[in-house]
């Protein structure tokens, strides 16, 4: 079986990095762990340094930085075929990996459920959360955008895919939904999976968590 690379955005994750890095070491074996930090002023670092026993490699990206051009940095650097896109304030608990590459022999993204973790709590559903039910669902549309829905906080890709369809690196968010949106212009498909799952942290700063609480 293939083996993943999980590459992980990060600007000042101090409090939620290490669950993020460790829950990927629990879930995979031997991954590889691409850090693209956007000039973290905190001690994410340092922590990210508490894993040094384990292939994971870092990247400043500091110049110009937009999400779409870090992630496609990130893909040119990875080592494995299946990459994982995963949040600095994301922790994976549940993955079937093996599924997960049997889905995307036929599907470009495979993306997971996240539950939303506010100060320890498990929240209610609202709004962005409310899209993340417990079933799969192929090429999913959402109602609340009024466009078709991916998320990045947590989707496997293949690499070969992103090398051929990089991220828009002109957009400053939402490059994941643009993205789904030009794949479905080309009619190829995606992939939700709610058996996949990972707890979402508030932060104060998060676009997905605006008026929230």
């Amino acid at each position: 079986m293939d083996k993943v690379t999980v590459i992980i955005r990060c600007r000042n994750e101090e409090n939620y990095i290490g669950f993020a890095i460790q829950s990927v070491i629990d879930h995979f074996q031997e991954p590889e762990i691409i850090i693209l930090d956007n000039n973290s002023t905190d001690d994410s670092m340092k922590i990210v340094s508490l894993f040094d026993r384990y292939d994971i490699k870092i990247y400043s990206i500091n110049k110009n930085y937009t999400p779409g051009k870090s992630l496609n940095f990130g893909v040119r650097k990875a080592s494995n075929n299946t990459i994982l896109i995963l949040s600095a304030h994301a922790q994976i608990t549940n993955v079937d990996f093996n599924q997960v590459s049997e889905d995307l022999k036929n599907n470009v993204a495979v993306f997971g459920q996240q539950n939303p973790i506010y100060k320890g709590k498990k929240i209610t559903k609202r709004y962005i959360w409310s899209h993340f039910h417990n079933e799969r669902e192929q090429n999913m549309f959402s109602g609340i955008e009024n466009r078709y829905f991916l998320h990045n906080a947590f989707c496997f890709y293949k690499k070969e895919t992103l090398i051929k369809y990089p991220f828009n690196e002109i957009l400053s968010g939402k490059e994941d939904r643009y993205w789904a949106i030009d794949r479905r212009d080309s009619m190829e498909n995606y992939l939700y999976d709610g058996t996949l799952a990972c707890n979402h942290f508030y932060t104060s700063n998060g676009a997905t968590w605006k008026g929230l609480g």
